[in-house]
């Protein structure tokens, strides 16, 4: 039996395997992959950091059972347990009501019954972990990852006795009030950390064309229901951060779908459709600020018109460069946002919880690969540390120029 090989060799190996050529993905970035590889394969220090801390979880999603819609032990009204079903997460009993029916709203409050025996979870897991394994391939050239990647994307979207059904009709239910509505869509935002995560196994046989091609039904399927139904109508419709995941989820499957102009139509139109109605000229955004976990929202609404414009630079939009006349912005709701990545700047707001600041870190390196910024620079070196050097998004996003 052949010794296995150094970690040293996995990288040397994969950084010489299609070297030239970027990998289709669309929320990750491309060139920054290849160059992190290259990177690593010369013994830059500064990346391994982020590499040990993937491949350690990488190693133990190999351990896992695959989930599947199969799994839970609630069922959407439709009696199908192959569709999808969530709950509700600030949705609670109303104590004066029998059987507590209709459910009433504590924002920010999550009810721990939302997270019991749905699907919400396990998707969310199966989709990230996709995206984890597929970096770990293609970092290391492990075919390991890859065959657990494949595993787990088959058990949930291709087998016929496990797979979902395309739809998300039955998402974010409330007792007493619906089945299922728009809202839900938010949950299926993971979908581009699987098909990025796919698109890295290029190569592997452990992700066959038949498997491909099988997946790609799947996708056009859900695309079609989420540009056509009811609840997608209502989530595109949303003014706050649920409008802006919709676009940046549309938009993303756009691309992988090949269809360019439905991604570039959702990019060009952020700009009127949701920076001019989300953000002042001062860089708040007071949909966002109404709420309980208002720095949460605020960040996780920056996050997804972050990842529109990564998206929309696939087909020429650039959202980065773009305001309104009087100074509504990407930017202009970042630089807000971007003196609270300091742990001991008080957030205006009286929150519920505060959120992880350093989420902010990999959003100043996104700006500043689409323009210098001094601030955004600054803030960057000053609150990186040993912790955030092994984050994940020191591998997949370019690093700003010196």
């Amino acid at each position: 039996m052949k010794p296995p090989l150094s970690l040293s060799a996995m990288l040397a190996l994969a950084s010489v395997a299609c070297a030239a050529d970027a990998p289709r993905v669309f929320t990750l970035d491309g060139p920054a992959l290849v160059s992190a590889r290259d990177r690593l394969a010369h013994g830059d220090a500064a990346l391994a950091p982020a590499l040990a801390a993937l491949r350690t979880e990488a190693d133990k999603l190999l351990k896992g059972k695959p989930a599947s819609v199969m799994d839970k032990t609630k069922t959407a009204t439709s009696g199908d347990k192959h569709d999808y079903y969530s709950f509700g997460p600030y949705w609670w009993p109303d104590p004066a009501k029998p059987g507590g029916r209709p459910y009433i709203r504590h924002d920010g409050r999550v009810n721990p019954e939302s997270r019991q025996g749905t699907d919400a979870g396990a998707f969310g897991h199966t989709c990230n972990a996709v995206e984890t394994l597929g970096l770990a391939f293609w970092f290391t050239g492990d075919e390991r990852y890859a065959v657990k990647a494949a595993q787990l994307t088959r058990v949930w979207f291709l087998d016929p006795a496990t797979r979902m059904n395309p739809n998300l009709e039955h998402a974010q239910a409330i007792p007493g009030i619906n089945d299922g509505r728009g809202t839900g869509i938010l949950d299926a935002h993971v979908l581009a950390d699987l098909t990025d995560g796919l698109a890295l196994l290029a190569g592997s046989p452990a992700w066959t064309a038949a498997d491909a091609a099988a997946l790609t039904a799947w996708l056009e399927s859900y695309y079609a229901w989420l540009t056509t139904s009811r609840n997608g109508r209502n989530e595109r419709d949303t003014a706050n951060n649920h409008g802006s995941w919709f676009d940046a989820q549309a938009a993303h499957l756009a691309l992988v779908l090949g269809k360019d102009a439905d991604a570039k139509a959702i990019a060009t139109a952020a700009l009127t459709h949701r920076i001019a109605k989300q953000i002042e000229p001062d860089g708040r955004q007071p949909l966002e600020l109404a709420r309980t976990n208002s720095l949460h929202y605020s960040l996780f609404n920056v996050q997804a018109l972050v990842r529109l414009a990564h998206v929309g630079s696939h087909v020429g939009v650039d959202l980065w460069a773009v305001s309104t006349p009087d100074g509504r912005s990407l930017r202009a709701a970042l630089h807000n946002l971007a003196p609270y990545v300091d742990p001991a700047m008080q957030w205006p707001q009286q929150d519920l919880r505060d959120s992880n600041r350093a989420d902010l870190l990999p959003l100043f390196a996104e700006a500043l690969a689409h323009g210098d910024d001094p601030q955004f620079r600054m803030l960057l070196e000053k609150f990186s540390t040993p912790t955030t050097a092994a984050e994940r998004w020191h591998l997949t996003t370019r690093e700003p120029a010196p």
